[in-house]
This record gives structure tokens, C-alpha cells and sequence, in this order.
């Protein structure tokens, strides 16, 4: 968490407030959240508009007018937009002050969050990014099915596994397995073609429906103090029961908790 639905809509919000304003300083409160000498990081970003804001995956991406960087929220990032007289948090770590008065401010209190500045031009190419696999809404299906048929590990896990589809966490995993009335435990390799073909265009429309609803709000996310609301869509993920009445069950997949319902997702011997 965030997963790629949040990181949209953190995405949309910072398009809205920030596009084309200038980046005239920033201030390292937590250095370690840059990956790379600071220094270096603050040359390639100050006195420079930031023209464009995209996303891969869970990557944010802020394009600026000579130079890029990266930003992964990891588990519990945020960004929020304050007056320079607002009171510093201390779990405010990097602060970009901009050219309107306002600030800019990474937020994040596990502080697992990373930013590294990327090339304008080949960001794509480069490291993380290039190890990422493709979203569910234009993932290439045989491209899919080849990777999953190498696969004997749960199908949960392999959900999660950025490489194969980039943008999925554990809250949609779990939907996701639910919706096809999967068991979170199948082997991956065991899906049918037509199970793949099943499963990106699920994951497509569960993602599509979480963007349109700014997110799943659970701990602490919030997009500038705006709260997602597909939580209330949620099926199984920190559900008690289904929407058929069945009580759910947590287990452990490969280490991560892992809500499902025994009775519509059975496990297919």
C-alpha cells in the first residue's frame, strides 16, 4: 500500500496542484530517502518547472524541464501540498519549497519511501523501472500465459511479483483471486489460457474501478487529504464475510496475510 490505484490518484491530485510550478530549493530532513548523493539530486531539480507527472506501475514519475526523478511511496508515502508557515512534521522528510509560496512535502512514517533521479529520455530503460512487467490494461495475453506456465508457486504471489504485472499489491491481489473465485494457493501454472484471459481482464476492471473511486483508503493513505473510497467495495480484503455470507479466512501466502473465502474460492485438487 499504495498500490497502483492510489499512486494514480496521488498522481491526478499532484497534476492538478503542482503542474509547471518551479522548484526554486529543497530540503533534506531525512537524506536516506534519496537514492544517491543528495547533492546531486538537488542540482538536477531546483530552478526547474515540473511539466509533466506519470506513472508506472507504482512509480511515480515528475518530469521537470531538463531532468526527471522517481518516487516510490512504498508502504504508507504520501505528498502533500502546504503554506511554508505550516507546521513540520516529523515524519516530513523531503521538502520541495516552490515558486507560488507553497511547499511540497514527502511525508512518510516508516520512512521506506525512495527518490532517484532518472534520465528524461530513457527513465524506462533504467533501473527499477526496466524490470518492471506490464500493467493489466495492456498486458500482451500470451506474453502472460508463457510467464504463469513457468510458474508453480501460488498464484497470489506471483500477483504480487512486479516483474509479471506491474501495479498490484496485496488489497487487490486478494480482490482480484476472489472475483475469479480463485484460491489464493492454486499453482500459477495451473490457469487455462482462457483463466488468463479471465484474470488480466478482472484485474483491469478492479484497478479501473479503484482509479475511479481515488483508491482504497486503509491505514493511512490519503491523496492530500483526500480519502479513496473503494474500500467500501472491498469483498474479501479485512473482510469478515463475503458478499454471499461466507465467513472469510486470513492465511499466510508466501508471507503475506491473505483474505479469501473457503467456500466461493475452493481449492481445485
Amino acid at each position: 500500500m499504495p498500490e497502483l490505484p492510489e499512486v494514480e490518484t496521488v498522481r491526478r491530485t499532484l497534476e492538478h496542484l503542482i503542474l509547471n510550478k518551479e522548484i526554486v530549493d529543497v530540503h533534506f530532513l531525512y537524506p536516506p530517502i534519496i537514492d544517491g548523493d543528495i547533492n546531486t539530486f538537488k542540482e538536477n531539480v531546483i530552478h526547474q518547472k515540473i511539466t509533466a507527472i506519470e506513472r508506472l506501475g507504482k512509480y511515480l514519475i515528475f518530469k521537470l524541464e531538463k531532468s526527471a526523478f522517481i518516487s516510490h511511496l512504498r508502504m504508507e508515502g504520501k505528498y502533500l501540498i502546504c503554506q511554508k508557515e505550516d507546521h513540520i512534521s516529523r515524519h516530513d522528510h523531503i521538502i520541495f519549497e516552490l515558486d507560488d509560496g507553497h511547499e511540497l512535502r514527502y511525508h512518510d512514517v516508516r520512512k521506506f519511501g525512495r527518490m532517484k533521479i532518472v534520465d528524461y529520455y530513457t527513465y524506462q530503460k533504467q533501473l527499477p523501472l526496466c524490470q518492471l512487467g506490464p500493467e493489466p490494461f495492456n498486458a500482451d495475453f500470451q506474453q502472460v500465459y508463457q510467464q504463469l506456465k513457468k510458474r508453480h508457486i501460488p498464484i497470489k504471489t506471483v500477483l504480487l511479483d512486479q516483474s509479471v504485472l506491474a501495479g498490484i499489491g496485496n488489497i487487490y491481489a486478494n480482490e482480484i483471486c476472489y472475483q475469479m473465485n480463485l484460491h489464493p494457493e492454486t499453482p500459477a501454472n495451473r490457469l487455462t489460457k482462457k483463466r488468463v484471459q479471465e484474470l488480466l481482464k478482472v484485474a483491469s476492471d478492479i484497478l479501473n474501478s479503484a482509479i475511479e473511486q481515488g483508491g482504497t483508503t486503509i491505514h493511512s493513505f490519503s491523496s492530500n487529504g483526500i480519502d479513496g473510497l473503494f474500500q467500501v467495495q472491498l469483498k474479501v480484503h479485512m473482510q469478515h464475510t463475503c458478499p454471499l455470507g461466507h465467513d472469510i479466512k486470513k492465511i499466510m501466502v508466501h508471507g503475506r496475510g491473505t483474505y479469501y473465502c473457503p467456500v466461493c474460492q475452493k481449492a481445485r485438487r
